[in-house]
């Protein structure tokens, strides 16, 4: 009898007991055969970890001395954690039993594959796609990203258009299974984007070596979002512009990171002035603020490009076109009329 591959649930948690106490117990519940389950904690100071010691004692628990983000968060936990695959699971999920084994059996088809997603649907109505991850992410000719099932924020209900599954540009972070070898190859995620697009970052990289990226419609999971920094935070609005800015220098051909990044600044200065126009000041200083730090840290960005940059328009998940022009002028709003 062939042993299942061993497979770790990882969630990280920074203050989420709320969630840790509404959703851990689908995830203790999860069928899979071959499987741990590990809370890596960003330092939290609202009684996580006692509570899962008392209600959940089979959970592994990992500390970090302090927050350090998504990204260099897990990065640390998962040094320690010992697994054939790494599921990097949001504390705001709710799965089903069986939402492991039909990813984990589509990525071992292929060594190729090196990253996955399960559909991902909004907690709040179940039958609508989720912002986060929807049916898998893509990136328009601009970088801009969108998923199959929602574009901008705009989001489908699900009727079966994307029970087909596909090759993607990047998994979602909300549930993104990696195999371990793969995670290790590029190094895990990038501390410095601290949060936001750096399942985009390493999706790219993964990509730029060859390795492709699935979407799983035979799993299905559940994403409350919104979960550590909502919409409405201009924290989120600063970290969004400045990580794509940065992953795009890290990952583009080097003539088109010239090119596409000069774009990128145009299109951004006129998200600035719409913001200042429509009285959101503190996000307009937050694109400003995003500009200013990717020209700080822009040696520092540039020291983590490798040599092996493919050119973009070759990867599948690139949407040729702009999402930006097919959402606010042609008024685009599903997958399929793209």
């Amino acid at each position: 009898m062939t042993t299942k591959p061993s497979v770790a649930i990882v969630i990280l948690n920074w203050n989420g007991i709320t969630f840790l106490q509404r959703f851990l117990p689908g995830v203790l519940q999860s069928s899979y055969s071959n499987l741990q389950v590990v809370v890596g904690d960003n330092a939290s100071t609202d009684g996580s970890l006692a509570m899962i010691r008392e209600y959940f004692p089979s959970v592994k628990i990992i500390e970090n001395e302090a927050n350090f983000g998504f990204a260099e968060g897990y990065n640390k936990v998962l040094k320690q954690v010992d697994a054939d695959y790494f599921i990097l699971l949001n504390s705001d999920v709710e799965v089903p039993q069986n939402w492991i084994e039909p990813v984990i059996s589509a990525m071992e088809l292929d060594d190729r594959i090196a990253a996955a997603q399960p559909k991902i649907k909004w907690y709040n109505d179940k039958a609508q796609f989720e912002y986060a991850g929807a049916a898998g992410g893509f990136l328009d000719q601009y970088v801009f990203p969108f998923c199959r099932g929602r574009i901008f924020d705009v989001a489908e209900f699900d009727h079966g258009q994307y029970n087909d599954a596909a090759e993607i540009f990047w998994a979602s972070g909300a549930a993104f299974f990696i195999k371990r070898k793969c995670w290790e190859e590029v190094g895990g995620l990038d501390p410095d984007l601290f949060a936001h697009m750096e399942e985009i970052d390493i999706c790219w990289r993964l990509k730029n070596l060859g390795y492709a990226i699935i979407y799983c419609p035979d799993a299905e999971v559940y994403h409350v979002g919104g979960g550590t920094l909502n919409a409405t935070n201009p924290f989120k609005t600063y970290l969004n512009f400045r990580n794509n800015l940065f992953i795009m220098q890290k990952n583009l051909p080097f003539f088109q990171a010239c090119y596409l990044i000069f774009i990128r600044f145009f299109i951004d200065f006129v998200a600035l002035l719409q913001f200042l126009f429509t009285g959101k000041a503190n996000f307009a200083k937050a694109v400003s603020k995003a500009h200013i730090q990717f020209f700080k840290h822009f040696f520092r960005t540039a020291g983590k490009r490798t040599s092996k940059q493919l050119p973009y328009q070759q990867h599948t998940g690139v949407y040729q076109k702009s999402i930006v022009w097919a959402y606010f002028i042609r008024k685009a709003r599903k997958f399929s009329q793209l």
